[in-house]
Parts: C-alpha cells; structure tokens; sequence
C-alpha cells in the first residue's frame, strides 16, 4: 500500500505543477506578447536604372525606419541621404521620416519625395530642401517590374481609386503574401473604381490578353492609379503555355446550341460543322484553328455524374430556422467528365475521326495545342488511376494518333505536384520535368519525334519549380531542393543551368530555407540577386550575390529575435533521426514551453499531417503560435515528415500508394523515441497527437493502429474515410476505388480504439463532408467505445482553429495527458 500511495503523490505532483492557471495565460497571451517584437529587417529593393544599385527602407524596430543605398560593385551599405539633416529642415524625428514615393540618386547627392501633399528636392552635400513639381505617377511602379508578394505585416487601410486610360478592359488583380493572384473586377475604358486595401498590399493590372498596365501597392495616404498602356507595355502578351496567338484564317469558329459552327469571314456564311452535340454531350472551347486556318481542334465533353453533399445548418445568422446546404461534390469511383477531341476539316466541313485507344480513360485532357506547321496538333493526357502521364500527337490529315511522350508509374505519377513543361517551338523541343529516375528533374526531348535529347539537371535532389525560362540564353532559372550535402534536404535554394545540361550553378548557398512565394529578386540588368533565408532557429537573413556566379559579395541585413525571446518565446530545436529502414533521415522539430525545466518530465505532443501533396514540418523563420501555445500548457510539441509525404524522391513518397494510413508512423514513432533517448524529459509513456483534414485521418489513425504509442488524440474535420472525402485528392494517391479504400479507413478500424479521442467538426464543411467524421462516431459507437464529439454550429473546414474548439483541444489534452482538469483564466 505505502508504494502505491507513493506513486500517486509523485504523478499528483507532477500533474500539479503543469496545465495551470498562469500556463494558459501564457499560452493564450503568446501571439499578443510577441507580435511586432522581431523587425523584419526585410529587404524590398528599388533598383537604380543602371541595375547596379539600390536602395531599400528597413524597420529598424519599435516603429522607426531608416533608408540605406546600397553599391552592388562593392557590396558598399550606407544611408542613402543624410537623415539627421533631412529631418531638421522638416522638422520631424530622423528615424521616423514619412516620405513617400521616394527616389535617390547617390551620385548627384539627392532625394525627391512626397512629404505632406508637395513633392521635394533634397539636396544631401549642402542640406537645402526646394518644392519641386510632381511628376510622377503616384505610387506606380514600373511595369516591368513583376508583381511581389503583399507585405504580411500590413500597415494601415487605405484605398486606391483604380482609373482604367487604357483602350481595353483592365482586370484588376490582388496579390497575396503567398503569392497568388485573386481576381477582383475588370473596369471597361474610363471605368473607375475605388479599392480597399492596406498600406504594403500590391495590386497587379492587365487586359485580359495578358498585357501588364501596372503595379500598385498601398500607401499611408490615399491616390488614385491611371491605368494605362505605356512604352514599356509589351505589345503582345507573354507565349501562352498552350497555344499561341495565331492568324484567324477564313474561319471563325463558336459553339452554338451545344454545336461547333463556324461563319466565313469573307461571306458571312455559318456554317453547322458538328451535329451531335447535346445538352449531355457538347462541343466546348477551347476552339483552336489550326495556323494554316484549314483545320480546326475542340472538345467534346460529357458532363460528371451529379454528387449532391446535403448537410443542415442547424444555427444560420440570417433566420432562426435551420437552413438546408447543398453543393456539387465528387468522391473517388463517381463518374467524372469525359472530354474527346474532336478533329474538323474546314475545307470540306467535315469530322475527321480520331482513334481514343491512347486517351480512352481521360481524368483530364489539357495543353492542347497545334503544331507551327499544322500538320499535328498536340495534348496532355492524364489517366484516370494516374500512372500514365502521355503527350498525344494526332496527324492534322489522317486522325492518327500516336505517343510522343510518356510518364508511366506502377504506383502513381505526381500529376498535381510536379507537371510542368515548356514548348519552344523556335527550335523543335519541348523542356519537362519527370520523376523517371526517381527523383523530379527536367528533361529536353525532341518536339517532333519525342526522342531524349539530354537531360538538363540529373542527380539525388529534386526540382521544385522552374522560376524563369530565357530562351535567348537557353538557361533555366530553378528552385532546388536538397542539393546542399549537410544541410536539411527540405531547404530551398535558386540555381541556374543551361538547357543542354551545362554549366550548373547553385546561385544559394546559405544553411537555410527560401520562402515558397518567393521569387528571384534579381536586378534590372541580371547580375545582382538578393537572397533572403531562414530557418526555425535562424532568422531571416538578407545577402547581397553576384547572379552571374553566385558568389556571396555582402550580407545586408540579420533579423534579430531577442526581443522575441524575451517576450517568451522558445527557440524550436531541430532534429534528425533514422527511420523506418534504419538508414533514412527523419528531419522534425522539438518546441518547448517558455518555462522548461530539464529536471521535469513532460508528455510529448505531435501535430500531424501526412498529406502526400507536400511535406509539412515548419522549414523558415516563424512563431509557430499554435504549436508554442500547446507547449506552454506544459508539453513538448513535435512536427515531423515520414515516409509517404512528397519532396524526399520516388521511393520515399511511394510509401503512400494505396495506403494512406501508414501515414509516416514507424518513422514517427522512430523518430521520437530516438530524440527522448537524449532528452529524458521527454515522456514516451504519455504521447498525444493531433491534426485537422488529412491531419484528422491520420491524428485517427495513430491511436487506432499505434495506440500502444499515442495515448490521446484530436481528429478535426478529419476524411476519416476515403470514399467519403474529394475526388481529386484521394485517387491521386490510392487510385481507383477498390478493397484497398476499405482497409485505409478509420471507420472500418474504429473498433481497435484503446486511447482517450475528440472529434471535432464543422457543422458546414465544405472541404471535407462532415458526414465522414459522423460515419466514424457511428462506427466508434457499434463497437462501444467510449469518446469525446465536438461539432461545432455553422463552423466551415478547420474548426478547431476557431477559439472555442481550440481551447477545447488545449483542455483535452491537459485533461488526459496531465490528469488534471483544466485551470484557465
């Protein structure tokens, strides 16, 4: 009996001393108590026209900023004007000096800005200040100059008043600090339009044609932005991916009730070229005229099944009924669009017939294009399963079809990852990634006889994206990954290599990652690049590299996190350790509450998600909030990537084919165990794990397959069953529906649940269907186990990111891993 009462006072203890009322202040306080406390120190060059220097504007911290030129030559750093004397004849804080539009001229010794309505000429050597007229467009950027990232510190709201001067439509265009466009409205000419937005978020204007207008980004004060056409606009947009712009022809071809007509542009005759097209299978663009105009290439699809997801809001904002939700939704084994193209001779109006035996599954036809001489025209074909990937030529005279190129995988082909390609029909060749050699590169094949003509990058590292193509030059500029022996292979880095697979150049090399929306900031005349990296445990750091070589000339700025540490936050740690097969590195990070105490024991929490799309465990600089905030309840919280995510070769990803529900375990589980060996106050004896969407699958998973592991888990809005989740997503991994879907699924292990569980769900989720995370707790009830549901009233996809779900995440987990009820403010 006396060992027995002393066991429980130890655990009693232990559990006292976490989960506490001061670690949730902590925790819920942490994003507030951090905020702002790193300057960025980013750098956002504006380059001199000679391409040989530049100034930026960096937040020095606290508020105040400051303007440094920098000499690219020489690497030279050095305040762009003098400040102090600036600030004395304006009269306002030297480190705070509100300028705007600001342009430098370090060799002439002077500055023009915007300074309280009236533009200004500084003269730096003597200190004098004159008005001077103000000349140049507000806030524009040149229209060269490629659309950055917004700022994801957004300053203040502002607006800009888009007017559209240009003789087409404008469409308007907002981009993100991911990166991505978001389309807003399109202004006809001399439409106008006033836009909300926020100091340091950039706006991108073109006509639809693809012709840039301009570059904008928001600014402390309010101006309006003349859209408009100038010298600098490229007469015609950019090569199309697809098709080029060609010579109409005599043909005018259009789709018309469900048919492809086509009117004599000489005569004004229509003409019926097709007669079966119906409602159920029509003619669809796109509508391509071969260049000789003699032919003509379209679609002909039938439309997928219908697949109507139903759920109740049970809590709507609008009325006090509940409302009934409905939306079009495919799941893996539905009957999706059938798309056949469809051949036409313009000269005798007739269907010329193609043999589909090389497409007759199609999950999706695309890139279609014709030859430069029309005597083919070309497209991609993806199989339905996705283990073939094939290029189709099809002869413009006979219908012929043949194979020109082809991926083919016995598990699946990355289709959704890793598609690219580059026609360059000036010289007959196309340029293509490929993961025929196990891990993703670029290849140049002859465009006419598909043969290999070389490789253009080879070796055990992946390409992750092409960033430019130079034709000219016949270089590719490329994202690279794990080219760097001793460095984390997730890591990104910029090199440049020739199309003939010479003269390979890592332009990168500093220990650490470049952010996925980034792209090359690279100056004006090509030969300086800006490098900005970071890791977890590194802060961004900003260098200076000649882009001819990649030769590091200076390193212009370091983020500094002491202020960040000091408000509580704790540097992760890294860490790598075999897995599964004893011999390949597990790379993850280990995060620690802000009052660790080696001499403690704590229970360890994974976040998890295992999606084969990508890998997921953080890379660059960043607060990790949700992570830090678990671990200030008093948890070590772990992220990792196993075998079976995406980005590590072929063999490692193929861990995933029809079997999503390894989802990385036994290198997880290796991986943890191998850490606590070094650090004992791990506790392996109490694991808990959570995760949202495929997260929520595999948080699931863990315990019902590895629950002699992981003792707790929360599965939020989780695909807990793969025939119940999107189409797309799950038969690019497990193929077509058969027995193997059954055996994925938590539904059917649900009975093997031994640990502590809360599903969380949205109400009205329109990501996952909520009825998966239900068809599980049904499946958990048969069985009669016991768990914890959580749906959440008019809640969408990530639910337990909400405050309440998230607290009640946060409570779970003290509740089972601590043993102790939760002590909140």
């Amino acid at each position: 009996m006396l060992a027995r009462f002393t066991l429980f006072c130890v655990v009693s203890l232990t559990a006292f001393s976490q989960g506490t009322q001061a670690d949730y202040e902590r925790a819920m306080s942490l994003g507030k108590r951090t905020d702002g406390k790193m300057a960025s120190r980013s750098v956002k060059p504006e380059w001199q026209s000679d391409g040989d220097s530049f100034w930026y504007k960096l937040e020095t911290g606290n508020g105040t900023w400051e303007f440094i030129f920098v000499t690219c030559g020489n690497g030279l750093r050095a305040p762009a004007f003098d400040h102090a004397k600036l600030a004395a004849v304006l009269k306002c804080d030297a480190t705070k000096l509100p300028l705007e539009r600001l342009q430098v001229n370090a060799s002439e010794q002077w500055a023009r800005f915007r300074f309280e309505g009236k533009r200004w000429h500084f003269a730096n050597d003597t200190g004098s200040l004159r008005e001077v007229p103000d000349d140049i467009a507000p806030e524009q950027f040149p229209v060269e100059r490629k659309p950055r990232p917004s700022r994801e510190d957004a300053g203040d709201n502002t607006t800009i008043t888009f007017v559209n001067r240009a003789d087409s439509d404008a469409v308007l265009w907002w981009i993100s600090s991911d990166n991505e466009r978001r389309k807003y409205v399109t202004l006809k000419p001399g439409e106008s339009h006033k836009q909300n937005t926020y100091e340091g978020h950039v706006w991108y204007a073109e006509t639809p044609g693809g012709v840039p207008l301009g570059v904008f980004e928001g600014s402390k004060a309010a101006y309006s932005a003349n859209l408009t056409l100038t010298s600098q606009s490229p007469k015609q947009p950019e090569p199309s991916k697809t098709q080029p712009p060609k010579p109409p022809g005599l043909w005018k071809p259009y789709i018309r009730n469900s048919n492809v007509w086509a009117k004599n542009r000489d005569t004004g005759e229509d003409v019926q070229l097709s007669r079966d097209g119906k409602a159920d299978d029509s003619y669809r663009e796109p509508l391509l005229l071969s260049p000789d105009g003699k032919r003509l290439v379209c679609i002909q699809r039938e439309p997928e099944q219908e697949h109507t997801v139903s759920f109740v809001e049970s809590s709507p904002k609008d009325q006090v009924q509940p409302k009934l939700h409905q939306h079009q939704y495919l799941k893996p084994g539905d009957r999706i669009a059938k798309e056949r193209p469809r051949l036409f001779d313009l000269e005798t109006r007739k269907l010329i017939a193609v043999n589909d035996a090389l497409f007759a599954k199609p999950w999706d036809i695309s890139e279609m294009r014709w030859r430069t001489d029309s005597s083919e025209f070309v497209f991609l074909y993806n199989e339905r399963g996705h283990q073939i990937l094939r290029w189709v030529a099809v002869d413009a005279n006979s219908g012929v079809a043949r194979t020109l190129l082809e991926e083919k995988s016995a598990t699946f082909v990355d289709y959704s990852q890793k598609t690219w390609v580059r026609w360059l029909d000036a010289t007959d060749e196309i340029l293509w990634a490929s993961e025929r050699d196990g891990w993703n590169h670029v290849y140049c094949f002859d465009a006419k006889s598909g043969a290999l003509k070389n490789r253009v990058t080879s070796s055990e590292w992946n390409v992750r994206a092409v960033l430019r193509v130079d034709e000219e030059k016949r270089q590719l500029w490329l994202r690279v990954m794990g080219v760097h022996a001793g460095q984390d292979p997730y890591f990104f880095h910029l090199a440049r290599v020739n199309f003939d697979g010479s003269g390979f150049t890592l332009l990168t090399d500093g220990d650490g990652t470049r952010r996925k929306s980034d792209t090359i900031s690279l100056s004006p005349n090509g030969h300086w690049l800006l490098d900005t990296y970071s890791r977890v445990d590194l802060p961004p750091v900003t260098e200076l590299r000649d882009a001819r070589s990649g030769r590091a000339v200076c390193v212009l700025e370091r983020a500094d996190a002491t202020a960040q540490l000091a408000a509580g936050w704790t540097m992760p740690e890294r860490f790598v350790a075999k897995g599964r097969d004893g011999k390949t590195d597990i790379h993850g990070v280990i995060i620690r509450p802000s009052n660790f105490d080696a001499a403690k024991k704590y229970p360890v929490i994974e976040e998890i998600y295992a999606g084969p799309h990508d890998f997921f465990a953080p890379k660059e600089w960043g607060r990790q909030q949700r992570q830090h905030a678990m671990a200030e309840l008093g948890f070590i919280v772990v992220q990792l990537d196993g075998m079976g995510t995406n980005w590590r070769g072929k063999t490692f990803h193929d861990v995933a084919w029809r079997n999503l529900k390894d989802g990385g375990f036994p290198d997880r589980i290796a991986w943890m165990k191998a850490a606590a060996t070094t650090r004992p106050w791990m506790d392996l004896t109490r694991v808990g794990i959570y995760g949202g969407s495929a997260g929520g699958q595999n948080a699931l998973a863990g315990l019902l397959h590895h629950g002699d592991f992981y003792k707790v888990g929360v599965a939020d809005c989780g695909c807990h069953d793969n025939r119940m989740d999107k189409i797309w997503w799950n038969e690019a991994w497990l193929n077509e529906v058969g027995p193997h879907y059954a055996e994925n699924s938590n539904v059917t292990h649900a009975a093997k649940l031994t640990g502590k569980l809360l599903l969380i769900v949205g109400e009205v989720d329109t990501n996952v269907d909520p009825a998966s995370t239900m068809q599980v707790a049904n499946a958990l009830i048969k069985a009669d186990k016991d768990f914890d549901l959580l749906v959440m009233p008019s809640t969408n996809h990530g639910s337990a990111e909400t405050p309440y779900a998230s607290r009640r995440r946060m409570d779970f987990f003290v509740r089972n891993l601590h043993g102790v009820e939760p002590r909140r403010p």
